[in-house]
């Protein structure tokens, strides 16, 4: 299982930047020292402090607690017929791309590229599968970067949010649906994290798998590049309120769940 993407300082600092306050205004609010608040956000857990800090940046405490003891990771969703992640390095960090497939038709797409499609490409031939598409959850480097790639591997056509149009997608507008065999695709503008996020809802494995980019992480999110309280009632709305044991699949760190994250994520406990 990957590492949790963001640690406690990491949440503290998106949420801080979030909700535009100084150092000042939020140490002052929280009632701490401005050295325990930077103290804070270089790493160094102090339940007491975190906990003042919580409710002021609109955080779950007890989560965001368990997070700085480094108590809480997601359960392993194990291995799920027809869904496989790929971990790669891009600069300085790493970033997850996904295939699903339909088992019977072997019909497969392709969510993202991550930095090295080679995995990927790898699994289709050694599976036998056959991907026709190439669904981007948003255009940030790290998720497109081997795109070119990808396409000229394979023949498949790639899709792209139209907010985020960009050469060599196809622009489509959130709420189209895509097929694979016997799989079927919704897509949900999570957007808030980059312009035009999507969240790809898949159906027709032994679970429901949400594929979500940066939308949402294990414990965190994205940071609000575009719009924090969008990307705050983007998730609560379009992927929270999907089933429990909906698989969620994203962009950095390990897989997780629905159930997982409205019971464990400091952003929305």
């Amino acid at each position: 299982m990957n590492p949790l993407e963001d640690s406690f300082s990491d949440v503290i600092g998106k949420a801080q930047r979030g909700w535009k306050m100084s150092d000042e205004d939020l140490a002052k609010q929280a009632g701490v020292s401005p050295e325990q608040l930077t103290t804070a956000k270089e790493g160094e857990f102090d339940e007491a402090v975190v906990r003042k800090l919580a409710p002021v940046l609109k955080l779950g405490a007890n989560t965001l607690v368990a997070m700085g003891k480094k108590a809480w990771k997601p359960k392993d969703p194990g291995t799920i017929e027809g869904l496989a992640m790929f971990t790669t390095n891009y600069e300085d960090m790493t970033v997850n791309s996904f295939m699903a497939w339909d088992p019977k038709s072997k019909a497969a797409v392709f969510f993202d590229t991550g930095a090295d499609s080679s995995g990927m490409l790898k699994l289709a031939k050694d599976k036998g599968l056959k991907a026709d598409l190439v669904l981007l959850t948003h255009t940030h480097p790290d998720h497109i970067a081997d795109l070119a790639r990808l396409k000229s591997a394979t023949g498949a056509k790639a899709y792209v949010c139209e907010l985020e149009a960009i050469e060599g997608a196809e622009p489509f507008k959130a709420g189209k649906k895509f097929a694979a065999g016997a799989l079927q695709i919704e897509t949900r503008q999570t957007s808030g994290h980059s312009k035009g996020g999507i969240t790809y809802v898949v159906s027709g494995l032994a679970v429901p798998v949400a594929i979500v980019g940066d939308s949402i992480f294990a414990s965190s999110m994205g940071g609000g590049m575009i719009s924090y309280e969008d990307a705050l009632r983007n998730n609560k709305e379009k992927i929270l309120t999907l089933p429990g044991n909906t698989v969620i699949c994203p962009g950095h760190g390990p897989m997780t769940t629905v159930a997982e994250e409205k019971a464990n994520n400091p952003f929305f406990t």
